[in-house]
């Protein structure tokens, strides 16, 4: 950093210290409310997953989808948009968030994009009847897309806020903790949106579904805007244009080799879950399951996010992320490896309270070392980084996955996967450090974006 820069941040840091503790390095303020911000924000997630339970983007929104058109390519890229929308946005906002002091207010103006579009599929489901499907279908497809691109700008300040607010030592139990939270009210409450569904004549029953999912989120929402978030010195400005901004990016990946390499085992961890998409259609093709059984067989998936997520976080927080990612991924390989090699349906509870496994994975663990990377003034850049760069592997994965089924075999598809989990493990064994060490031992790794190319 040069000597200007130094400084010019120098009086905010000292002023800044005053309220850090000499035991842990943890500002006062933030350690005396890492409890009430644990407790509501995941009391956040907990109603969050319940919305989600009855509005979901993997079953009940490509159903309601379903009932409006026939077209399977709609249907699928309808079902893949939320998770396309999370990743891309990211890094496009990130240059905002480094410039701020507090994250919260941004935070919350940013998730009303992704909880109103629910209330807007209340009213094209309650409209059906006079709009059409066929216009229901286009503003359904509006209000996904919305949704989906609001929780990508919400993202980067939301990790912010939490990386600002948990210390290191309790992110990952934080994290997982959460996530439990939201897939086992998720689970509640999609059991609760299979029964609206039956018991409640179309287009009502989803017109009552995406009701309550609005209540889910608002609810949740108000427990966000509990979050107690102290104010600290904005990152200076001299990086504040666009064009300082992206000329920046790259020098990130440059010299940081350690980033550069999780960056890699990300991508190839996409890869590693490809084979999660498949196992359902391949256990109904191979196996014969029944609805029934594949219900059961969800529940294990669910019950098998909702133990690891939470166990994998504390286990990070205590061993490293770096290590339980890639046992993690070696998990998800086996997983596979095992789906191939059923010799009956029975062996696919194991398999698919694995693929829970590579969920928590995935989540928990990829956001809390993606949170460990940089510094205070950074930290946005690499998050916006570590998870827009990995959309398009996000994306292709399980279409590469489909086109193999279908012209080679699901040994393709599923050896593809196990390929990408033994080399995601190797990557993280091999060429990744703990982000949290090597930040701690090199404060001044991660160059910063308003320097000069020339520094």
């Amino acid at each position: 950093m040069s000597t200007q820069v130094k400084a010019a941040v120098a009086p905010d840091t000292r002023d800044s210290m005053r309220d850090v503790t000499a035991q842990d390095g943890v500002r006062r303020d933030i350690r005396q409310n890492v409890r009430h911000n644990m407790i509501v924000n995941i009391t956040d997630g907990g109603w969050y997953g319940f919305g989600l339970g009855f509005a979901s983007f993997v079953t009940m929104i490509p159903l309601f989808v379903s009932t409006l058109t026939d077209s399977t390519t709609i249907i699928g890229l309808v079902a893949s948009a939320h998770f396309i929308g999370w990743q891309i946005p990211q890094l496009f906002v990130a240059n905002r968030v480094a410039q701020l002091g507090r994250y919260k207010p941004l935070t919350l103006i940013m998730t009303l994009h992704e909880r109103w579009p629910f209330l807007g599929l209340v009213l094209v489901a309650a409209l059906i009847p006079v709009i059409g499907r066929e216009i229901a279908l286009a503003l359904t497809i509006v209000l996904v897309i919305w949704q989906a691109l609001g929780a990508g700008f919400t993202a980067t300040p939301w990790q912010s806020m939490i990386a600002k607010i948990m210390p290191v030592a309790r992110r990952g139990t934080f994290y997982g903790l959460q996530s439990a939270t939201a897939n086992g009210f998720q689970a509640l409450s999609a059991v609760a949106a299979g029964v609206v569904l039956v018991a409640v004549a179309y287009p009502l029953n989803f017109v009552l579904c995406f009701f309550i999912a609005s209540i889910g989120m608002f609810v949740s929402f108000a427990f966000l805007g509990m979050t107690r978030e102290p104010e600290l010195p904005a990152a200076d400005s001299a990086h504040r244009t666009w064009g300082a901004f992206f000329a920046g990016l790259p020098r990130i990946l440059r010299n940081d080799p350690n980033f550069r390499w999780f960056i890699v085992a990300r991508t190839l961890a996409q890869i590693a879950a490809l084979g999660l998409s498949f196992f359902t259609v391949y256990a109904v093709r191979r196996f014969d399951m029944t609805p029934q059984i594949a219900g059961i067989m969800t529940g294990a998936l669910l019950m098998g996010q909702v133990i690891s997520a939470p166990l994998m976080g504390w286990l990070g927080d205590r061993w490293g992320h770096r290590m339980v990612f890639a046992v993690g991924a070696l998990l998800t390989a086996l997983s596979t490896f095992l789906a191939l090699s059923a010799p009956d349906l029975t062996w696919f509870y194991l398999v698919f309270a694995l693929g829970g496994l590579t969920n928590s994975m995935l989540w928990t663990t990829g956001m809390v070392m993606t949170s460990e990377f940089g510094n205070d003034s950074d930290r946005p850049y690499y998050i916006g980084l570590a998870n827009t760069l990995i959309a398009p592997a996000t994306l292709i994965a399980p279409i590469l996955g489909g086109w193999l089924a279908d012209n080679v075999g699901f040994s393709a598809t599923f050896g593809l996967a196990t390929f990408g989990g033994l080399a995601t493990a190797l990557i993280l064994f091999l060429f990744v450090r703990d982000p949290r060490g090597v930040t701690r031992n090199h404060e001044q790794i991660q160059p910063h974006l308003h320097e000069p190319a020339g520094d």
